[in-house]
This record gives structure tokens, sequence and C-alpha cells, in this order.
């Protein structure tokens, strides 16, 4: 039996969040329901947090309600705190996702708070997600290396993802958020996050900064993770994270995993010609707003 990888989609949201040109609401609908035509499962839409922070993700209801939901296919949202979370709620998620940091610095610029007081604000997040019942996934951000602070000690992605399991989560992914990890530093954090959290709980969140993204899929896999999340045409970055590249393109995973024997369920044809599309409608437009 051929092993299964599941590819989560986050490039609506996180591909999109830091993108410099007003993007229409009708345009991310557009490119969530092609991204559930290809066969993708899992599909981070938007999140509701501070437009002032993040304005690009101000109309994130407003994609909610213009999807065409297809059955099986989870439509997530991240969400900052409470009252994110009561939004995303009402606007229907199948589920939701926290995000703290291994990295006190990165947590301080990114949602103002030091990782202890994240986690705090994170608890009545899951109990009022728990009460409607919908899953809640954690974030850990940093977990190699933090823009700010440099190299991050295993120990503290370990301690931050055991607490967002002990919490509720059911699922922690870790994410190399400025794309500085190389297969030892990864594998390192990983030996140490498994002490107590196992395979089935974890996904791999790698940026292609310096081209190890596969590499590092490849570390994880050899430990038995089979989530990971991607970014169609490797769109993405973080407004908090300088010199961030995007997300491993999901479309070169997806590639990537078939050549290796394992299988995601995707159209690989579909799926690279709406890179080329999503490419040329984003990736390419920006460029040539930068350029001028």
């Amino acid at each position: 039996m051929t092993d299964h990888v599941t590819l989560f989609e986050v490039g609506p949201r996180d591909g999109l969040q830091n993108e410099p040109t007003s993007i229409s609401t009708g345009q991310k609908v557009q490119l969530v329901n092609a991204l559930a035509d290809v066969g993708l499962l899992k599909i981070e839409v938007g999140s509701f947090v501070s437009p002032k922070r993040v304005p690009q993700m101000a109309d994130s209801a407003d994609v909610f309600a213009g999807i065409i939901r297809k059955p099986r296919v989870v439509y997530s949202a991240l969400v900052p705190n409470l009252q994110g979370c009561e939004a995303a709620i009402a606007s229907g998620v199948d589920e939701v996702a926290i995000f703290a940091s291994a990295s006190e610095t990165f947590s301080q610029k990114n949602i103002n708070c030091s990782i202890a007081e994240s986690l705090d604000r994170f608890r009545p997040v899951i109990r009022m997600a728990s009460d409607n019942d919908i899953p809640v996934r954690g974030y850990v951000s940093c977990v190699t290396d933090c823009p700010y602070e440099g190299p991050i000690s295993p120990i503290a992605v370990s301690r931050a993802s055991e607490a967002l399991i002990a919490m509720g989560c059911y699922e922690i992914s870790l994410g190399d958020t400025i794309g500085k990890g190389r297969p030892e530093t990864v594998s390192a954090m990983l030996d140490r996050v498994m002490q107590t959290v196992s395979a089935d709980q974890i996904a791999g969140h790698f940026h292609d900064t310096d081209g190890y993204a596969l590499r590092n899929i490849e570390a994880c896999l050899m430990r038995g993770i089979r989530v990971f999340d991607t970014s169609i045409a490797g769109l993405g970055g973080c407004p908090y994270a300088p010199g961030a590249a995007g997300n491993v393109a999901t479309e070169t995973v997806a590639q990537w995993l078939d050549a290796q024997g394992f299988h995601t369920g995707l159209d690989l044809a579909p799926l690279t010609a709406l890179a080329r599309d999503t490419e040329r409608c984003f990736k390419s437009w920006n460029r040539l707003v930068s350029d001028h």
C-alpha cells in the first residue's frame, strides 16, 4: 500500500497575507475554489486578525461567504484571540488555528505578547472551539531560526508544542518561518519534540529561502511525519519575518513526493496548471509593481 502524505494548503492565508498589492475578494474565492477542485482536502482560507496589522486578510469573512464548499474539504482559518475565534465560527469555519512561537522576540513582534501570555490567550479560544465542535490546530513558528534571535533551542520548540497539545490542539505545525533550517537542525529539533509529541500530531511547515525545504521535508518523512503545509506557486512570506521567502510550493512538493513513491491524492497536471495561473495572477503582477 502506498504511503499517504497530506498537503495542507496555506496559500490563501499564509501565501497572500504579505502580498503588497490589493487582492480582491473575488480573486481569493476563485483561488480557494480552484485549490479544492484539484484535490486539496485541507485549505487555510484566511485569518480573523486585526485588519490594521494584516490588511490583506480584512475580508476573510467575505471569502468564507463566497466559496463553494466541497464535501470532505476542510476550510480553516487562523485566529489570534477570542474575538477572532467568534468571527471565524460565525463564518462557518471547519477548524481554527492558533499560533505560538518558540522565540520570545518573534512572539512580541508578531502578536505583541510573550510566549506565556500567548498560551494564556489561547485557552479560552480552545474552549470556545471545543464547545462548538471545531478542531484546533496549533502553529509554532521559528522552530530552527528566528530573524531577531538567530538559532532557536529545540527545547523551546518542545515546550511550546507540548503546551499546545496539552491545551487541546490536535496537531502542531512546526514552522521554519524564515527558511533557514537545514536537515541537521530540523532533525535535532524533531528528535527533541518527538520525545513527547507523536509523529501523527506533527506537521512540517517550511519556507524555501535557501532551497532546503525538500530536504527538510525528507527529514520529517524519515521520522514518520506525513502532513506538510504548502502554498500554491510558493506564495508567502511573513510581515514580521524580514527576508522570509515564500512557503514551499504545493506543486513542487506534490511532484517530489510522487517521484518518491508517496501518494497525495492530487491530480498533478491540473495542479501544475493552477500553479502557473497563480504565478501569473499574483507573483508576476507584484514583480511588475516592485520593478516600477
